[in-house]
This record gives structure tokens, sequence and C-alpha cells, in this order.
């Protein structure tokens, strides 16, 4: 993609999610109010996690603007995993919001209430197309980016809940049933917890510096060991820096001393390409050693066993 065009590419991202966080926010008061007139818990549950969802999206903005950022002293591969972290702190929130809200729910069903059945479907019906237009401006986006697909979680849970909350509508309307609206907000919940929980795993096996996922160490080294020239490798790590990007290292054994600088940059750079190209690693470190060398190597880095006391 040419510079200028992601550049604009990035902007219309930026502003898509200004937009969402400002169309949430106005949203969350009208549901809140909406909530306390009719006296609806499920609305109010659904006001409380679309406030977690306009918060998301704000940390989103600004971890994309900060995982834009050039390396520096400080941090030398840039700071791409700020979005990862943005996602896992929204996933985190999405989880203790589903967890308060279940609380909520289960104390309703021992102190029931009245609940005005047509304000919450008004309101509701309100939330969903907003909520349907929310998830909209960030799904372009959240096929790339795991912060934003955290987001763009959030917006799709909320209008499932929505969906929700009037069902409990129609039924406290028509079947005068007011349990409908703490089951409508049990099971809203659960989705939450369910969809934050589930939702983690790629953030944490980036944090924890994990190889990316469907890819075979195995593999990799085998790839790397049918480059021309290259006889064995060893101290092979791979990480992901983020949920787009690899980095690895590596020991590669190339025989005798007697390999010329040019004979090494031309294996080096076979090796970079087969690992992009294969496994789209893009930044990678290698070291070459002879077999001599190597076997010093692995002799020094062995593990002694500690003897018994």
């Amino acid at each position: 993609m040419p510079p200028d065009h992601a550049r604009s590419a990035e902007h219309v991202g930026d502003l898509n999610l200004v937009v969402a966080v400002a169309i949430n926010l106005v949203l969350t008061v009208a549901q809140i109010v909406g909530g306390a007139l009719s006296g609806s818990l499920a609305l109010l549950a659904d006001a409380l996690h679309n406030f977690n969802d306009a918060i998301s999206l704000l940390l989103a903005l600004v971890a994309r603007r900060i995982g834009r950022l050039p390396p520096d002293e400080q941090r030398t591969f840039g700071y791409r995993r700020a979005e990862t972290v943005s996602a896992l702190i929204n996933l985190t929130a999405l989880v203790v919001v589903g967890l308060f809200l279940s609380y909520e729910a289960i104390l309703r069903f021992f102190q029931p209430a009245e609940v005005g059945g047509w304000g919450i479907i008004i309101v509701a019906g309100i939330a969903l197309v907003i909520d349907v237009g929310t998830a909209l401006l960030t799904y372009s986006m959240s096929r790339q980016e795991i912060n934003i697909w955290a987001a763009f979680v959030h917006n799709v849970a909320d209008a499932l809940a929505s969906v929700g909350v009037i069902l409990a509508g129609l039924l406290i309307i028509f079947l005068d049933w007011n349990l409908a609206d703490p089951i409508i907000a049990l099971v809203i919940s659960m989705y939450v917890i369910y969809q934050g929980v589930t939702g983690m795993k790629p953030s944490i096996r980036v944090l924890v510096d994990s190889t990316p996922k469907n890819t075979s160490l195995e593999e990799v080294v085998q790839a790397i060991k049918r480059v021309n020239g290259v006889r064995s490798v060893h101290h092979v790590h791979l990480r992901m820096l983020d949920e787009r990007h690899a980095s690895l290292t590596a020991h590669l054994v190339v025989g005798e001393a007697n390999h010329s600088l040019a004979d090494l940059a031309v294996i080096k750079k076979l090796v970079k390409g087969r690992l992009a190209d294969d496994f789209n690693i893009g930044h990678v470190t290698v070291e070459f050693e002879s077999a001599a060398e190597a076997a010093v190597d692995e002799h020094s880095t062995t593990v002694v066993p500690r003897p018994p006391h």
C-alpha cells in the first residue's frame, strides 16, 4: 500500500473511532435515563455495557495512535504492543462488567421490580440502530487489528444485548412477565463474559512472546535447513511482536570457517526470503557459526544438574 494511501486509511480509521465514541456516549446517557424511568435492569445493564464500549473505543483510538510511534532508545521494537495491551484491558473490562451485571440480575430474582415495557423497547430500538452503526464503523479495521477487534466485539455484544432488551420489553407487555428483564440481563451478562474470556487468548499469546498462531517452530527450522549452505540450526527463538509481525533469531552452522562475507550475505538473504515468503516472518536476525564453534557453543550452554546437598 502506498504511504499516502496508508496514511489516508489511518486517518479515516481514526475518524471512525472518534464518531463511534461520541455516539456511544450519547447512547449511554439516553439508556441510563430510559432505564431509570422504566425501572429496567436489562436497559441499565445495556447502558453500562455501552459506556464500557465508549471507553474501549477511546482506548483503542489512543492505543492505535501510540502504536504508530517510531522506535526509540527505550522501545527499540517500537510501540506496536500498545494495541495488544489495549485489547487485553478492554476485554478484561468486558468480563468485569459481565460479572457485575450477573450479580445485579441475580439480585433482581429475589427482589422483583415493575418494569415499563414500551419505554425500554423504544430506547433499546434506538440503541440497536446505533450499535449496528458503530460495529460497521469498526468492522473493516477489526480484521487487521486485534485492538479494534476487541472494540468491535463490544459493539456486536451490545447489538445482541439491545435485541435481548427489546425481547424482554415485549414479554413484559404481552405476557406481564417481569422476570423476563433479569433473565435477559443474565443472558446478556453470560455472553459478555464469554466474549471477554475467549477474546483474551490472542492478546496473552503476544504478551508472553508465543510463536505465531498456526506456525510450527519445527517447520520453520526445517525450512532454514533447506537453504543451500546451511548445515544445521540451533538457538532458535521465534515470537510475535504483535498480531501481524513476528521476530526470529537463530544460530546457523555453515560448515568450516571458509565462507567469504559475500557467501554469508547470500545465505542470509535466502533465509530471510524463505521465512518471509513461507511464514510471514519479517524481522530476522541470524548469527553464523562453523561446526567447531557450534560444538563449543552447545557445550558452554549445557545446563549442568546441581549436585544434591
